[in-house]
């Protein structure tokens, strides 16, 4: 690509003295060489090329977003290095195309190029492109987009399980006037009880359903104070006790002695573990093992809870979770949602690890402070 003072300057090449030809190459090679130096500090790429569509630089950052390796393209057609496109299609003088691509290698990103021509009067010396990197950016718009829609079903969500809860609280009733009379009518309405005993039992499983689901769904600010985890896990297991006996699992407590105080919501951690507790009694209808252990260093404690059981598959790990999703017949797929939602609202974190056949292993990690932010000194302060 030749510049019109380049051409001007070959027309009078016979009239200027050596000297004065080197001091002007001279001068070349320092804007050339600031330029590039420009160019490569850059975090966008830029791609400059000739007439003809052949490229005759390219900076770091463009090399970086296409995988290209500079001295292997530099010559070459765009398309040799970029594979997928219709770069020649594009480059059209005196046009100007804005678009965005996905690309997978050497990175999963999504780009931003721009291509414009370079004219000098009525002459093409070629064509510019410009790319950034907006994969960050098209992701915080995703997620915006995801909240969205997550708030919109919420509050749909919230409003059908009230209008259910409705018609719910006036069966309840009924059924009660009904049972009232059947004791009055004594072995005659017998018969009747059996199936009233199975309409009560359906509708409370109906009614504990709705009530798991707006927990899951409602965002709740717990109301916290300084409480002692253990105390919390100690009520936890003399309530779920008998549970345990029946489902034949032995539990081993691999607890710290001082574990210290947290800042929690009493009620809602011990949501969280009743609901991790029994989904581990339920991993093991032929009895296991629990081993609850418990840890903790200066900034978090770390809680496990590990069972002997069957262990969820990688189908069913990905769906973990997801409202309604669960293996078992009486499950609501709403246990694991709600722990999630506890723990992360107390500013902490769960992650689970199984293997099929092997067992499940759930670990929480909780701050042992209130997360806070703090201006940084500067230097002499």
């Amino acid at each position: 690509m030749r510049s019109a003072f380049i051409d001007k300057l070959i027309k009078r090449m016979d009239r200027l003295e050596p000297g004065e030809v080197q001091s002007i190459v001279l001068e070349l090679l320092r804007e050339k060489g600031l330029l590039e130096k420009v160019f490569e500090a850059l975090q966008e790429g830029v791609i400059l090329l000739d007439p003809e569509g052949q490229v005759t630089y390219v900076n770091r950052a463009a090399c970086q977003f296409f995988g290209m390796e500079k001295d292997a393209v530099i010559g070459q057609r765009l398309a040799q290095g970029v594979r997928g496109l219709d770069w020649d299609g594009m480059m059209t003088p005196g046009t100007v195309i804005s678009r965005d691509m996905e690309v997978f290698y050497p990175e999963n990103r999504f780009l931003n190029f721009y291509i414009t021509s370079i004219e000098d009067k009525d002459t093409s010396m070629g064509f510019v492109m410009l790319i950034r990197d907006v994969t960050e950016t098209r992701k915080r718009t995703e997620e915006q987009l995801e909240s969205e829609r997550l708030n919109a079903f919420t509050m749909l969500a919230a409003g059908v399980a009230h209008e259910l809860g409705n018609p719910l609280n006036s069966l309840t009733i009924h059924l009660q006037l009904l049972e009232r009379r059947l004791k009055k009518m004594g072995t005659k309405g017998q018969p009747l009880r059996e199936h009233l005993d199975v309409a009560s039992s359906e509708i409370k499983r109906l009614d504990g359903i709705i009530s798991q689901f707006l927990a899951a769904i409602r965002p709740t600010k717990p109301q916290v104070q300084r409480v002692q985890i253990r105390e919390l896990l100690d009520e936890c297991l003399r309530v779920l006790q008998p549970e345990l006996e029946q489902a034949k699992v032995t539990l081993k407590l691999d607890l710290r002695a001082d574990l210290p105080a947290m800042p929690l919501d009493a009620a809602q951690i011990k949501q969280a573990f009743h609901n991790l507790i029994r989904n581990a009694c339920q991993a093991m209808p032929q009895g296991g093992q629990l081993t609850i252990g418990g840890t903790f260093t200066d900034y978090e404690v770390r809680l496990s809870f590990e069972d002997t059981g069957k262990g969820i598959n990688a189908g069913q790990m990905g769906k973990l979770f997801q409202p309604f999703s669960t293996t078992r017949s009486t499950g609501t797929g709403l246990g694991l949602l709600i722990v999630r939602r506890i723990i992360r609202e107390h500013g902490g974190e769960i992650d689970i690890e199984s293997r099929e056949g092997h067992g499940t292993r759930i670990t929480l990690w909780m701050p042992l402070v209130e997360k806070k932010i703090r201006l940084l000194t500067q230097p002499g302060e």
